[in-house]
């Protein structure tokens, strides 16, 4: 099974890159978007999302490793909803803001550009090499 990327949105002033760091490994819940809820189900523990601030910065901050995959949302007392937990790999040289990203050409397709509003996506490997290569790394 080939290996896959993602991207998963936080507003930093409820969960930061830097919280995320504080704690070693986090719960990411809370998701209520079956699109984004189905990207959650998708994901394999060793694969990699970048974290991205939403509404605060609106930028990629970070890399985190899928380190438990497949369970259920805790914050969902129905038990319909998924759930993963991450842990920080590292932070980016720099951080690459969303304009930056809506600029490039090569990142039209991204479905952070196409389906803004969804909190997890998922990216192509050259999508995510693209980011990479702007973030300086």
């Amino acid at each position: 099974m080939a290996r896959r990327f993602w991207l998963m949105k936080s507003e930093p002033d409820a969960y930061s890159w830097d919280d995320l760091v504080a704690e070693g490994e986090g719960t990411w819940d809370g998701v209520r978007n079956h699109r984004a809820a189905n990207n959650l189900r998708a994901m394999q523990v060793g694969e990699q999302a970048f974290f991205y601030h939403s509404n605060i910065g609106r930028e990629i901050v970070g890399i985190a490793e899928i380190s438990l995959s497949g369970i259920a949302d805790p914050s969902d007392p129905e038990g319909k909803w998924a759930a993963v937990k991450v842990r920080p790999v590292r932070k980016l040289a720099r951080p690459v803001t969303l304009s930056e990203i809506k600029a490039n050409p090569a990142l039209a397709e991204m479905e952070l550009v196409r389906l803004s509003r969804l909190s997890v996506a998922e990216l192509t490997q050259s999508e995510w090499k693209e980011v990479l290569r702007m973030a300086g790394e």
